[in-house]
């Protein structure tokens, strides 16, 4: 009975939590990080500033939100990654999924604009270490069980040079489309299949 009614009140909690990301999302979009106050967040979100307070208690916090949204976003992808028969072969036949996806100015747009916080906030940049640290492990495991299975060299200076050459490549996307918004046709998908194929099944 407990349960039952605490599940509405931490429904309306999660609801009101995303209510406010997702404001923060549309004035870090429009104005960048620092030109977006709590003031013009709570106002986008429809509610007031004191009320924010009770969920996050400055933008820092909501940003470490966006972190672990993108974290649980990208542990989805590597449990269903894992689960495949064959890894390696799943991540090149995902490539255009992958693609679009780090083309996708509702996903891009606000990591951007964190990853250019963190160069300049330790305790941002301390909380995208953490969390990319955490993923780069999860695909290390998985990379290294497969390469295993087809004989391939799995050392993990191997490893995880090539993993990180390819997350390199995925998170670049979002800049080249900054620089060239018409990055996105057939060329370019070939164009990564072809080397996310050679870091994976290379030698």
């Amino acid at each position: 009975m407990n349960q039952e009614k605490k599940h509405p009140s931490l429904e309306r909690a999660n609801s009101r939590r995303k209510q406010v990301l997702d404001a923060a999302a549309c004035c870090f979009s429009r104005h960048g990080f620092h030109g977006a106050s709590m003031a013009e967040i709570s106002k986008t979100a429809g509610m007031s500033a004191g009320h924010i307070y009770n969920y996050f208690d400055s933008k820092d916090a909501i940003i470490a939100a966006f972190v672990e949204q993108n974290m649980e976003r990208v542990s989805n992808i590597m449990h269903d990654l894992a689960q495949s028969d064959d890894p390696l072969q799943a991540m090149i036949d995902d490539v255009e999924k992958r693609v679009q996806e780090c083309l996708d100015p509702s996903i891009w747009a606000v990591p951007l604009e964190i990853h250019s916080e963190a160069s300049r906030n330790p305790k941002i940049a301390a909380t995208m270490q953490a969390a990319d640290q955490r993923s780069r492990g999860q695909l290390f495991a998985i990379v290294t069980a497969a390469r295993e299975k087809r004989g391939l060299p799995a050392g993990e200076d191997l490893v995880e040079g090539r993993i990180n050459a390819m997350i390199a490549m995925y998170q670049g996307l979002a800049v080249r489309h900054v620089h060239n918004p018409g990055v996105l046709n057939p060329g370019l998908v070939d164009g990564v299949r072809t080397a996310i194929r050679a870091l994976m099944l290379g030698e």
